[in-house]
C-alpha cells in the first residue's frame, strides 16, 4: 500500500522533510509529487493526495491513454518529465472543465483521477484523489468590488472545502481584521462579526451593519463566547497557538492562518497538528502559510 501526494509549487522540501520524518528513506521524488509507502497520511504540506497509485509500464501515448479511459474519464495531468509526451496523453482524454466556481457552492462531485510519466514508459495514476480539483488548486469567480483585499479567497476556500460557514445572526469574532477582507466575507453571509485590529478597517467594511469594529490587540482581548474564530493576523506561529489555546473554552469552531517566516518551523506546525479536534491543511490561495481548522 502506498499513497502518492503532490507539494504546492515552491513548497516541496516542505513536504518532503514532513514525509520523511515518518518513511525515511523509502520516500520517493518525482518533482512536486512524492510518494510513500503506508496507508494514506494528511500531511499539512499536501496540496493533493493519491490514493493507491498504480505503476504501468505502456507501449505508446495511445496505449497510455486507453489505459487511464478504461478506469475513468476524468483525469488532471501532472507533468514534471517527458512533459510533450504527457500532453499528448492529455490530448486523448476528455476535457476537463476547470472552470472557476462560485464561493460556497457545492464541490464537485464527478470523480478525478491525476497521473503522470515518472519516464517515457511508465505511467503512474490514481482514479481516486483528496481534491476534487485538478492538483488540489481550486478557482473561484472573484470579487473585485467589494472586499478590500485579496486575502479573502482563503476564507472562502476554508469554508468551500470544510462544506461548513457561519449561519445569519451567529456570533463571530475576527482577530488581526484589518483591512477587512475575512471580515467582508462573515459579513457578506449575515454572521454578526467583531472586528478587532488596532489598524483601521476599510471604510466601506467598517460601515456595514453587520460590522462591530474594536481598535484593540488581538492578542489583549478577552475572551468571550463566540459562534467561530477567525484569524488572519500576522505573527508567529507560537504566539498564534497561545492564542488560540485560549480561545478554545469560548469558540467551538475556528479557521486561522498559521503564518511561516524564513524557515519554515514544522516543530510549531506539529503543535498545531496535536490539538485534539483539529487538522492543517495548506490551501491552494495559502503560499507560505498554512490553514488550520479546528472543530470543523
Amino acid at each position: 500500500m502506498s499513497a502518492a501526494y503532490l507539494a504546492p509549487e515552491g513548497f516541496e522540501a516542505e513536504l518532503a522533510e514532513e514525509l520523511a520524518r515518518e518513511v525515511g528513506d523509502a520516500l520517493q521524488r518525482f518533482g512536486r509529487l512524492m510518494v510513500a509507502p503506508g496507508p494514506p497520511r494528511a500531511p499539512a504540506w499536501a496540496q493533493n493526495v493519491w490514493y493507491e497509485p498504480e505503476r504501468v509500464a505502456i507501449a505508446s501515448i495511445k496505449d497510455a491513454a486507453r489505459t487511464l479511459r478504461a478506469r475513468q474519464r476524468n483525469w488532471a495531468a501532472y507533468s514534471w518529465t517527458a512533459h510533450r509526451r504527457v500532453a499528448l496523453i492529455a490530448d486523448q482524454l476528455p476535457h476537463v472543465s476547470a472552470k472557476p466556481i462560485a464561493p460556497f457552492a457545492p464541490l464537485p462531485t464527478a470523480p478525478l483521477g491525476s497521473f503522470t510519466l515518472l519516464d517515457r514508459d511508465t505511467l503512474l495514476f490514481a482514479g481516486r484523489c483528496a481534491s476534487p480539483f485538478p492538483h488540489g488548486e481550486p478557482r473561484f469567480v472573484e470579487d473585485r468590488e467589494g472586499p478590500p483585499s485579496r486575502a479573502y479567497l482563503k476564507l472562502w476556500e476554508a469554508l468551500t472545502l470544510i462544506g461548513q460557514r457561519p449561519a445569519p445572526g451567529q456570533t463571530v469574532i475576527d482577530l488581526g481584521s484589518a483591512p477587512g477582507g475575512w471580515t467582508w466575507v462573515l459579513a457578506e453571509l449575515g454572521a454578526r462579526v467583531i472586528s478587532v485590529d488596532k489598524a483601521p478597517l476599510e471604510p466601506s467594511v467598517a460601515a456595514r451593519p453587520e460590522v462591530e469594529a474594536r481598535r484593540e490587540s488581538a492578542f489583549a482581548i478577552e475572551p468571550f463566547e463566540v459562534d467561530w474564530l477567525f484569524s488572519d493576523v500576522i505573527c508567529y506561529p507560537d504566539r498564534l497557538r497561545r492564542l488560540v489555546e485560549r480561545w478554545r473554552p469560548f469558540a467551538p469552531r475556528m479557521v486561522c492562518t498559521i503564518k511561516l517566516q524564513g524557515q519554515t518551523d514544522h516543530e510549531a506546525v506539529r503543535a498545531f497538528q496535536a490539538i485534539e479536534g483539529s487538522r492543517v491543511v495548506h490551501l491552494g490561495h495559502n503560499r507560505h502559510e498554512l490553514c488550520w481548522l479546528y472543530g470543523v
